[in-house]
């Protein structure tokens, strides 16, 4: 019900929808994921992914492959976000280091990351927001 709410719409317009929206779908996962959200250029939502499913405090991301699936779907925009199932949805280095990694690749193709939306079970965590990227 949540996902029919941004599905087609313009995700940045209704920023609590798809916070309220990825809350629920990750943040009680016993094992952390790595999502990404496909935005056209009217930032409305093309396709939403869970690209990896790793361990209870790691999974792996490979900038090449969000890249990758970006470009297939012909979005011109992302928003990454991923689950911390210890509940802290603080970032860590590895976090802001790999998203610096993924905005790095995907800026010469005409791919933009408006965030890193970082998902505890108490609240969230948005890299642009704590001005990291």
């Amino acid at each position: 019900m949540l996902k029919g709410s941004i599905r087609g719409q313009q995700v940045l317009s209704s920023w609590g929808s798809v916070l309220d929206y990825c809350r629920t779908a990750m943040a009680f996962e016993p094992r952390e994921q790595f999502r990404i959200l496909f935005l056209d250029k009217k930032n409305a939502l093309i396709a939403d992914e869970v690209q990896q499913t790793g361990t209870v405090d790691h999974t792996p991301v490979y900038p090449r492959e969000v890249v990758r699936r970006a470009l297939e779907l012909s979005a011109t925009a992302i928003i990454l976000v991923h689950n911390h199932p210890s509940g802290d949805p603080t970032p860590s280095r590895a976090d802001i280091e790999m998203t610096k990694t993924i905005i790095d690749s995907a800026k010469p193709l005409g791919i933009s990351v408006h965030d890193h939306i970082i998902i505890g079970k108490s609240g969230h965590a948005s890299l642009k927001g704590l001005q990291l990227i």
